[in-house]
């Protein structure tokens, strides 16, 4: 716990001069996007019509990010270092956009904003414009692999960034602010699964600037010690730089002093890192280093107006955003705002044509060592294509349908060993400590869960080169494998369908950049983010009510259709199909909800192979003979409601022989849609061929029943469709009490055909009604005697049964 000491001056006076000067250049064109519509060089005096009508944007952390990313070109400059810059507060997108372009990497992706006085006028016109860009850190901003509009994922994505980056060092600017979020306080304990041997590091800088939008922040205020306390704690080493002039704590402006801390603190840090990284493997050992890290205060708005009318701004929550309001309409306020920017001496740090003088351009890196053009920020640029076993050699031997019985996600286990031992460099699995809850150990056969904390004899399969990345945390899986997917590499996130919940904002952060990405010219399609829920709703018989949710899917697929697709394969061979197909995808969020519990297969290979294709289709071996138009269609999606969809059938089948029954199977969720509203999305002229015009359709669905009417809403036979699912009825119970609970089971479904299907109020249909209902009554009495399901449903097996 040190602070530079300043025996030995990092800097000379020159060095000095010139970063401060880069400095004063980037803080110029931050304000000026914030405020300047025109007179970009302020050639001449303010006037009006100069300034934007709206302010918008958030300056008070720009200066801030400012020094660190100058200092860090200085340091990249002097030591060749790989290094990219993730911006934890992503509302300073003002100050990144400001350094690419002063080094050049915004007018190589946007040569209409040409480094110059005409590129200045167009950059500062469309910050926070209509038609421009927006006012955080986001996909349009070179050098960025982090979404700014959230705050608290960060440090979760540089570590993930580093994972299998050997070389690369990541800095990640944390806002005193971000901090105080429940996973950025999770994130700090990533350092215990980054392997010095293989993995790159993670240099955190905590920036204390000790204000949010209008109150202060909680870690500028505790004691600096506890501070430190808390840091060190967390296995790190911090190394401080107080930005803050104590006689004139309000202003701060000892920037020469900074200047010499911060370049000899960062020296430091990258010198331990170094170390660390040279020690582990020269040894070949991978031991948890103390990893260096920063922290950085400095006065919130440094550099702005110190006081605006009478009311101090510089070093307050009032420079959180636009220290300057009504510029505009305020002469007074246009003068200050004038003063402000002329104090950065403009004409110093541009030349005639307004492009950055030799000066501040000779300090950046060149090429691909400027973190705005470093390819690793650009994903898809490195990617490389997984090296995937077959798929097919992992096949269930499905003689008749139903005859094999085995766990999906358990045979799914073998072939994600197999993808792991391919791709040692590449790919990773993620989960919230479910692995092997989810059935799918299998990896554990090649690999350990990763760990470089300390090990104790009874560990089961830890070790500092483990490729399973389990902790106790969705928010850290999800962070690490966005950081992971954003930086060229594979993995999948595997979770109980319940609580992947707990990352909704994070998937939806995750989409919109990969949505706005797609419209990037220079930004390169990246691997896939794939989820695989299992424990899924219906297998929550001795976890009960609080594990029950299948909502996940419906959050998901209120995004662009171009981005989300949704998988719920009815058994073992489907689910290979469907988890090949999602590695091989590009940009997309792929949802895959598949059972771990022992259950039919139904399908072959060849017919897996042909059902993922198709997406849906009829089973024909599961309804009426022959071709002519059904009585019924029963359909299903997921792995349980085709289980009982299929008992159902057979109900049909052996007790209303003359009914025409067809059985439908989805896969693709979003086949369900019209191909107007999603690229999967099936023609209305093939809908109806499948699902009828006319005829009743009950729909026995794996999640909230009201999704599936919202997909179909425009299909012409939506009026007869009925769909049963998950109504919010649970507890610790059977897996058939649960399905009865929710109308969801086969009895249920037989009776839902009766009551819609005309002509079937006679003797017959309305004796089987009865038995139905005698049936649902029977076998809730025995789960509450016995205390599980009845003989009369675990023991059903699909005989292909033929009509009497």
């Amino acid at each position: 716990m040190e602070t530079w000491s300043g025996q030995r001056a990092p800097l000379t006076g020159n060095e000095v001069r010139r970063l401060d000067a880069y400095w004063r250049a980037a803080n110029y064109l931050t304000a000026g996007q914030i405020y300047l519509l025109d007179n970009p060089l302020l050639r001449r005096a303010l006037v009006p019509s100069d300034i934007k009508p709206r302010l918008l944007g958030h300056w008070g952390t720009g200066p801030g990010l400012n020094l660190i990313y100058v200092h860090l070109n200085r340091a990249i400059v002097r030591r060749d270092l790989d290094m990219i810059f993730v911006t934890g507060p992503g509302h300073g997108g003002p100050a990144i956009v400001a350094n690419t372009w002063l080094e050049g990497t915004y007018s190589e992706c946007y040569p209409e904003v040409s480094r110059d006085g005409t590129g200045m006028a167009r950059l500062f016109r469309q910050f926070s414009f209509p038609g421009g860009i927006p006012s955080h850190v986001a996909a349009e901003i070179p050098g960025s692999i982090h979404e700014g509009g959230e705050l608290g994922y960060s440090l979760m994505h540089a570590y993930g960034a580093a994972f299998d980056n050997p070389d690369l060092v990541v800095a990640c600017v944390i806002g005193d602010g971000e901090a105080e979020t429940g996973p950025l306080a999770g994130s700090w304990l990533s350092n215990v699964f980054l392997n010095p041997v293989r993995d790159g590091a993670v240099l955190p800088i905590l920036h204390l600037n000790g204000y949010k939008i209008a109150n202060p922040t909680v870690l500028d205020r505790i004691p600096p010690e506890d501070l430190l306390a808390m840091l060190h704690g967390f296995g790190y080493q911090p190394y401080v730089v107080d930005g803050v002039d104590r006689d004139h704590p309000a202003t701060g402006d000892d920037s020469f002093r900074v200047h010499q801390e911060l370049a000899g603190v960062l020296d430091r840090a990258l010198d331990d890192i170094a170390a660390a990284q040279r020690h582990a493997r020269e040894s070949g050992r991978a031991d948890r280093p103390r990893w260096p890290m920063i922290v950085l205060r400095t006065p919130k708005g440094w550099t702005g107006p110190q006081q605006v009318s009478g009311q101090q701004v510089e070093g307050t929550f009032h420079a959180h955003q636009v220290p300057l309001a009504g510029v505009r309409g305020n002469p007074a306020h246009l003068a200050e705002l004038e003063r402000w920017l002329r104090g950065y001496r403009p004409e110093e740090l541009f030349d005639a044509d307004g492009s950055p003088v030799a000066e501040l351009t000779a300090l950046s890196p060149t090429g691909a060592r400027r973190m705005s053009a470093n390819p690793t920020t650009n994903g898809g640029l490195l990617l490389r294509d997984l090296a995937l076993p077959d798929f097919r050699e992992y096949a269930v031997p499905v003689p008749e349908p139903g005859a094999t019985v085995v766990g999906a996600t358990w045979t799914l286990g073998g072939w994600i060993r197999d993808v792991i031992t391919a791709n040692p460099d590449r790919f990773r699995l993620f989960a919230p400590d479910e692995v092997a809850s989810n059935r799918l150990d299998a990896a554990f056969e090649v690999t350990d869960r990763a760990f470089v904390g300390a090990l104790r004899p009874n560990d089961d399969h830890l070790s500092p080169t483990g490729r399973v990345m389990e902790v106790l945390s969705e928010h850290l899986c999800q962070g690490w494998l966005e950081g992971y997917l954003l930086t060229g590499r594979h993995g999948i996130f595997t979770s109980y369908e319940a609580f992947i919940h707990i990352v909704d904002s994070m998937f939806n952060q995750h989409a919109k950049w990969l949505k706005v990405s797609r419209q990037i010219p220079w930004r390169r399609p990246i691997a896939s983010l794939n989820y695989l829920l299992s424990s899924h709703v219906w297998q929550q018989d001795h976890n009960g009510f609080s594990h029950q949710d299948p909502g996940f899917i419906d959050h998901v697929m209120n995004k662009k259709a171009e981005i989300v697709r949704v998988y719920l394969p009815p058994d073992a061979n489907t689910l290979l199909v469907t988890m090949d197909h999602c590695l091989r995808s590009r940009h997309y969020v792929n949802v895959v909800v598949a059972g771990k519990h022992p259950s039919p297969c139904w399908l072959t290979m060849d017919e897996a192979v042909r059902h993922c294709r198709d997406g849906l289709g009829t089973w024909h071996w599961a309804g009426s003979p022959g071709p002519d138009e059904p009585d019924v269609v029963l359909a299903c999606a997921g792995d349980v409601p085709t289980l009982e969809t299929l008992a159902a059938a057979d109900l049909l089948r052996r007790h209303l022989p003359t009914l025409r029954v067809r059985v439908v199977n989805v896969v693709d969720l979003t086949r369900l849609q019209p191909d107007t509203e999603h690229p999967h999305g099936l023609p209305d002229p093939d809908f109806d061929r499948v699902f009828t015009c006319d005829k009743p359709v009950i729909f026995a669905y794996h999640g909230y029943p009201w999704l599936i009417h919202r997909l179909t809403y425009r299909r012409s036979n939506h009026q007869n469709l009925h769909v049963r699912g998950y109504l919010e009825e649970g507890t610790t119970t059977t897996p058939f009490d649960m399905l009865m609970l929710n109308n969801l089971d086969r009895f249920h479904l037989v009776i839902d055909v009766i009551d819609r299907v005309p002509g079937l109020a006679d003797h017959a249909g309305q004796e089987l009604r009865q038995a139905m209902v005698d049936a649902r009554r029977a076998c809730r009495e025995h789960t509450r005697r016995y205390g599980e399901d009845s003989p009369l449903v675990t023991e059903w097996r699909w005989l292909g049964t033929s009509p009497d």
